[in-house]
This record gives structure tokens, C-alpha cells and sequence, in this order.
């Protein structure tokens, strides 16, 4: 009787498995035909069962392909090409690559090109620096304009407007600061797994905790309400991304030395502050944490040798 059973069901997954909407009728089969038996089938030699996937005597290598290279697009097949050189912190070919698509109507491609963009800026000193940051600006408001639910979008944005307004003076960067943190947080609801986005809420914090009593002031003439946060709500921030993806960057490891260092915990800064020496320098952001971690210790009076 089970096998019967069996060579049904299979009839019928082999019939609908290209029709999604007939893999919802195959569970509800499955669970009212199925499931008193389901013991007997996960006992079978060689059985696969996935409940996500609903394969059955297929190895995982074998499952079918959410897409195969010659069903991508050809806007697919650029991202994946561009996932790959920035995988290989490859920032020049990066931005040689995505810079002949700088007309594309696709989000994707566009907030790639700012962030490839910002980080080609990196690279260099004023005034180039500050052209390739207002460029990548410039696609950073394209991509945001196409799709206003891409939390990529919003991160960048948010990112590029502060970095442009440190060029436009500190009374400007602190009237953007409301905005800057309104896309941040735009960005950690759309994609709350994103540690990238909740490190910059938790840099957002920090710079505004950390401010001078004389930037204080042109903040309290610009808002009725300043922007203030403190270094608790940075650390919330700094320790969440960690825990979401573990050792993804060193400015994040960084950071979370800096603001024990505020907080007057000195050993867990010390403790966070030497973890940095792990991270190969392999971008401008990793030289500058390595740079001011060690600064950091030497203040602690920790040198290279303790």
C-alpha cells in the first residue's frame, strides 16, 4: 500500500514540479496522504526529504538550480562578475568593470557602482578623492530613485550623503545627520541581516556622542532638537552587527575597541583593539583600522610587543 502511495506521489511531483503553484497542492497531498506514513519513507535507503524543497531521492549536488548560467541575465551575469572582483578587494578593476554601465536602469548594478566608486575615492587625495565621492553620490540617488525597497540603496545613500557633506563643511553634515540616520534605519528594516548597515547605525551613534561642545552648539542652532545619541546605543549597534556576521570587518572590530575605550572598559577594549591585528590589510578601511587600533593601545599602554 506505502509503495503505491510512493509511485503516486512521484507521478504527480514529476508531473508539477516546473508549476509552482501545484508544489502548495503536492504538500497538502502530501500531509494528508503522506505524513501518517512519513516514519517508513525517512527509514527508506538513500531517501532525501526536504520540506522547504520537497525533493525526493536526490542528492543536494543534484537538486535543481535556482538558476543555471544560461538562464541568468545578462544584468545577472554582470553583478556576479562584479560580486567577484569586489570578493577579491580588486577596487580598480571594479570600478573599470561597472563604470561602462553607469546609464543602467537596474538598482543592483547602480549601488555597486557607487560603492565602487567610493571605494576607488578611498584611494585617493583631494580633489580626485572628493569627485569619485560625489559621483558615486550621483548613483547612489539613481539606484535609491529605481527602488526605494532595495536596502542596498538606502545604505549607500545614507553613506555617500554624509561623505559628501564633510566636503560642504560641519554645520552641512549635521544638518544631514537626520536623514543620514533615516536611511540607515530604512535600510536595517528592509534587510535586518545586513551587519553593514548596523555598523553604520552604530558609527552614526558614535560620531554623535563623540561630538566637540563647539560642533554641539552649531547643532543646537541648526535643530530645535539636535541629534544626540550615546556610546552605550553605539556599542548596542557595533556588538549587534558582530554577533549577525562575526569578524566581517575590521572597522567594526575596531570600533568596538574605541567606544570600550569611551566607556572606560579598558579590557575589553584591549581585548577588541589586538583582535584587529587579525585582519589582513587588504583595503583602505582595514589600513586605517590597524593604524588606529594601535594608536588606541598605545594610549592604553599596550605596545606591539605586549
Amino acid at each position: 500500500m506505502f509503495r503505491r502511495k510512493l509511485r503516486l506521489l512521484q507521478s504527480i511531483w514529476t508531473f508539477c514540479r516546473r508549476n509552482q503553484q501545484s508544489r502548495q497542492q503536492i504538500r497538502k497531498i502530501f500531509t494528508k496522504q503522506f505524513l501518517p506514513s512519513a516514519s517508513r519513507w525517512l527509514l527508506l535507503p538513500g531517501a532525501v526529504v526536504s520540506m522547504r524543497g520537497f525533493t525526493f531521492g536526490m542528492r543536494p549536488s543534484e537538486k535543481e538550480p535556482e538558476a543555471t548560467s544560461a538562464s541568468k541575465s545578462p544584468e545577472e551575469k554582470i553583478i556576479e562578475q562584479a560580486d567577484e572582483l569586489f570578493d577579491k578587494s580588486d577596487t580598480l578593476a571594479l570600478y573599470d568593470y561597472l563604470i561602462q554601465y553607469k546609464d543602467s536602469s537596474n538598482d543592483e548594478l547602480l549601488w555597486r557602482l557607487a560603492r565602487a566608486a567610493t571605494d576607488k575615492g578611498k584611494l585617493l587625495k583631494d580633489p580626485a578623492k572628493k569627485d569619485y565621492y560625489y559621483e558615486a553620490f550621483k548613483y547612489a540617488k539613481m539606484a535609491l530613485e529605481k527602488n526605494p525597497n532595495n536596502f542596498a540603496c538606502h545604505k549607500w545613500y545614507a553613506i555617500l550623503l554624509d561623505y559628501t557633506g564633510e566636503y560642504e563643511g560641519t554645520k552641512q553634515r549635521i544638518a544631514n545627520a537626520y536623514e543620514v540616520k533615516e536611511h540607515f534605519l530604512k535600510a536595517v528594516e528592509l534587510n535586518p541581516k545586513d551587519a553593514t548597515s548596523v555598523h553604520s547605525l552604530g558609527y552614526w551613534c558614535f560620531l554623535f556622542a563623540d561630538l566637540p561642545w563647539y560642533q554641539q552648539k552649531i547643532a543646537s542652532v541648526i535643530f530645535t532638537t539636535p541629534p544626540t545619541s550615546t556610546y552605550e546605543e553605539a556599542l548596542k549597534f557595533f556588538l549587534e552587527a558582530e554577533r549577525i556576521d562575526p569578524g566581517f570587518y575590521s572597522m567594526n572590530t575596531m570600533m568596538l575597541g574605541k567606544t570600550y575605550v569611551r566607556l572606560k572598559e579598558n579590557a575589553r577594549a584591549i581585548y577588541h583593539l589586538k583582535k584587529v591585528k587579525s585582519f589582513p590589510v587588504k583595503t583602505v578601511d582595514d589600513e586605517k583600522a590597524h593604524k588606529e587600533a594601535a594608536e588606541l593601545l598605545r594610549g592604553l599602554g599596550v605596545h606591539d610587543h605586549d
